[in-house]
């Protein structure tokens, strides 16, 4: 019911029928076709080569997708207490939420977000729940990029364009380096609320509300601008839309063709060592598509031009969440239409609140950010009131600690994961245990340091024998000065000449394709290492 196959559909427009308001979230009655929020995947695309140089170290198959409505003809009778509704979450504390000046103006503005269209459809949710299901088991990689936080300021379809070839990059680095599938999610089109260490900020002796997003309050450390504004989610929602509008028609409308690899460098990373080094990446995968059309392989294949993209943000203002919340017709489940993959902060991951208590009854993959203060026992209870049936691709551990820490730590949480039976898929952030404050008064993030955490999370994986799944960057595809060091080497001096971060500071392009480097030597060895220990069992 409700559902559509796509064959490498260009639909753009939309048929909705009317929506029905219901309390406690939303649903639609029927939705027959692909609009704003539609499919962003059309055909996984893995292309198995191998051969890179540098180290981080001391098949594809074409199948036609399944897009169903999220719908229902009616909304289940009033939980009981203690069952999961939209809105339980309310009877929790909720940490990290803005204060709003005007209730009834909120009110009014969810409750229109709550008549718009979802950003994203359940089916897509569980494509890219199946696909980190064969990542968990061994088979791929995710790779997880985007800003810290999205601004209305930054909004333009360069800036989306760009960062979304340097993810192409990237996974073409990977894919072909290391010969494993790669799953590409943007930090995009949502990525907009931020958690903050205190709710008021200080300058020169005025005391503000903090800055939260553009979604909340302006960075402009006026009053008049910190206030929390309900009319930013409205925007918020449209800058989603029109990102994922735009994001959906680069991956399926010729854009993400391998035949454009070499067009993907950027015109300022010609001249660096990663740029060259992409360069002659491209120049092999030329070559190797002119040997796929010399054994009559159609380079006009759907495989062929188009790509797997998912989108994902931290799920981390409740009420917008709950606002995007639908159920799917064909499941008569509930699922966040905010984006296909949403996750919990290290700030906001305590079990007896609110959004623990609003993800757990939710179907999307769910990302779990865990630091050195989590213990085995407490990381098993969030898996398991997550997910209760250990569905394999529904949780993904992200793990964010330093390099030190993360080799003292991570293998007893691995140990505990391992112990439990815990079905997940382990990513690395190596961007927030890293953030460290320069001579010259700028929050930077050495390279150096987010190297060694990558390093460290694969030794140790490779001690455990269990499976480096992925890795999550704060990046942008413009040429910022945020982070410090790499090869295309950014000094502390450099810091203040393109500083244009809202929040935390990003790699720039060059230095995302150089870790992409990196960490593609290490997965071709975990493949290899993999590969033989099946043999051996």
């Amino acid at each position: 019911q409700g559902s559509r196959t796509l064959r490498h559909s260009r639909a753009s427009h939309v048929n909705l029928l009317p929506l029905r308001k219901k309390s406690q979230g939303h649903t639609f009655d029927k939705m027959a076709a692909v609009g704003i929020g539609a499919s962003l995947y059309v055909i996984n695309r893995t292309n198995e080569k191998r051969n890179q140089p540098n180290t981080l170290s001391g098949g594809s198959r074409a199948r036609c997708v399944r897009v169903r409505a999220v719908s229902a003809p009616e909304r289940p009778p009033a939980a009981a207490k203690g069952e999961w509704t939209p809105g339980s979450w309310r009877a929790r504390e909720a940490k990290q939420q803005p204060t709003w000046p005007d209730q009834n103006v909120l009110k009014n503005t969810l409750e229109e977000i709550e008549r718009y269209p979802p950003l994203v459809f359940a089916g897509e949710a569980r494509n890219l729940q199946e696909k980190l299901a064969q990542v968990a088991s061994g088979d791929g990689f995710v790779l997880q990029c985007g800003d810290c936080a999205e601004s209305f300021a930054e909004f333009r379809a360069d800036n989306i364009r760009d960062t979304f070839r340097v993810i192409l990059q990237m996974s073409a680095v990977l894919m072909y380096g290391s010969g494993v599938p790669v799953v590409k999610i943007g930090r995009m089109a949502g990525q907009f609320a931020k958690p903050r260490s205190a709710d008021m900020e200080e300058k020169d002796g005025v005391e503000l509300p903090s800055y939260r997003g553009d979604n909340i309050n302006s960075d402009e450390f006026t009053l008049e601008a910190r206030v929390p504004n309900p009319s930013r989610l409205i925007r918020a929602y449209n800058q989603s839309a029109a990102t994922l509008n735009l994001l959906r028609g680069f991956a399926m409308g010729g854009y993400a063709s391998l035949e454009r690899v070499s067009n993907w460098n950027l015109d300022f990373m010609s001249d660096t060592e990663q740029g060259v080094a992409y360069k002659k990446l491209a120049e092999q995968l030329d070559e190797a598509m002119l040997f796929m059309r010399a054994c009559g392989i159609d380079e006009e294949h759907p495989i062929m031009t188009s790509t797997d993209f998912f989108t994902s943000h931290e799920a981390l203002l409740l009420e917008y969440e709950q606002s995007l919340t639908r159920l799917d017709s064909t499941t008569n489940k509930w699922y966040g239409c905010s984006a296909h993959l949403l996750w919990i902060g290290e700030r906001t991951r305590q079990l007896d609140c609110a959004h623990i208590e609003f993800m757990r009854g939710i179907n999307n993959p769910i990302g779990i950010k865990i630091s050195d203060k989590c213990d085995g026992a407490e990381l098993i209870e969030l898996i398991e009131t997550i997910n209760p049936n250990n569905t394999p691709g529904k949780i993904m551990i992200i793990v964010r600690m330093g390099a030190d820490k993360l080799r003292e730590n991570l293998p007893r949480l691995i140990k505990a994961v391992q112990d439990s039976g815990k079905i997940v898929v382990w990513q690395s952030d190596p961007m927030h245990g890293n953030t460290i404050k320069s001579d010259n008064g700028y929050k930077t993030r050495p390279f150096e340091r987010i190297r060694d955490e990558l390093r460290a999370f694969f030794d140790v994986h490779e001690q455990m024998g269990t499976h480096a799944g992925g890795v999550h960057l704060e990046m942008t595809g413009q040429d910022v000065t945020e982070c410090t060091g790499g090869t295309a080497v950014v000094e502390e001096s450099d810091l203040p000449l393109r500083y244009h971060t809202h929040c935390d500071p990003r790699l720039n392009a060059s230095q995302a394709l150089e870790l992409a480097f990196l960490i593609s030597q290490r997965l071709r060895k975990q493949r290899v290492a993999e590969a033989a220990a099946r043999q051996s069992s």
